[in-house]
């Protein structure tokens, strides 16, 4: 009878779940980024296409890449890597191109200014490599620059203007002392686009074909040879200096134009 008891009671008790063993898929162990091949990397700068070559030979295997030709002259920077597979060097790249470019987006001409007026905007930059999927040493990464798609910019207009050099050339300079002034000058102000300048020997005129803002630099350097304008600058055309309220006459002239003097009694 106690027999039967424990028999019928151990009935009515609830199943207990059984642990199952984890199913394992073939290939999912060390799948994704751990199974990419590491190395080490000394790469120096220079192109994607570069970069491209000296990671295969890092890595002993074929890298699968794509670079656009439009983007095939960019440059990368130095890298100097250790131990590290091709996402982590590519997602790294990819983090220190990022950056933030100010550029022009219009021009506008108005007031009588010989040179534009600018408007700017500031876009985000950024370039590196990229893949689809999960990486694997067989992956195909392409390189993509990521930057707005800028305005065409108004060239300035360009002016002609001639340049009389007979009397700088009957006081001993010659067209060489000239023009190489000229050219100094647009040097040190660092001017790449610089006008087109000749001499016309006949003439005697001096032709030059440019922005009319550059032209300046011309007429800068012949009023500054000419010692007519020189004169009329220290001369009666230029107005008295002050100092502490009172005019003083500019040197080489007669005090003719100074302040009369208080008159003294005996």
């Amino acid at each position: 009878m106690l027999l039967a008891l424990d028999a019928a009671w151990g009935q009515n008790q609830p199943a207990v779940p059984q642990r199952v063993p984890a199913l394992t898929l073939a290939g999912s162990q060390g799948s994704g980024a751990n199974s990419l091949t590491r190395f080490n990397l000394d790469f120096p700068g220079g192109t994607p296409k570069q970069l491209v070559a000296a990671i295969q030979k890092a890595m002993g295997i074929p890298l699968n890449a794509i670079v656009p030709t439009e983007f095939a002259d960019t440059k990368l920077p130095e890298l100097k890597m250790n131990n590290v597979n091709v996402k982590e060097l590519f997602d790294a790249l990819e983090a220190t191109s990022l950056r933030q470019e100010a550029y022009i987006s219009g021009s506008y001409y108005g007031g009588g200014m010989a040179s534009p007026s600018h408007s700017y905007q500031v876009a985000q930059v950024t370039s590196g490599f990229k893949t689809v999927g999960a990486p694997t040493d067989d992956s195909i990464w392409y390189f993509y620059v990521q930057k707005p798609a800028f305005p065409p910019l108004s060239q300035p207009a360009k002016v002609c203007r001639f340049y009389a050099l007979a009397p700088f050339l009957e006081r001993g300079q010659t067209v060489d002392d000239i023009t190489t002034a000229i050219q100094t000058g647009w040097k040190m102000l660092g001017d790449k686009d610089t006008p087109t300048i000749n001499y016309h020997k006949d003439t005697k005129l001096l032709i030059a074909v440019g922005e009319e803002n550059k032209l300046a630099t011309i007429d800068a350097v012949l009023k500054a040879l000419d010692p007519s304008a020189q004169s009329d600058f220290f001369g009666r055309g230029r107005a008295p200096r002050q100092f502490g309220g009172f005019s003083t006459p500019p040197a080489g002239r007669s005090e003719t134009n100074a302040p009369p003097k208080a008159k003294t009694e005996d």
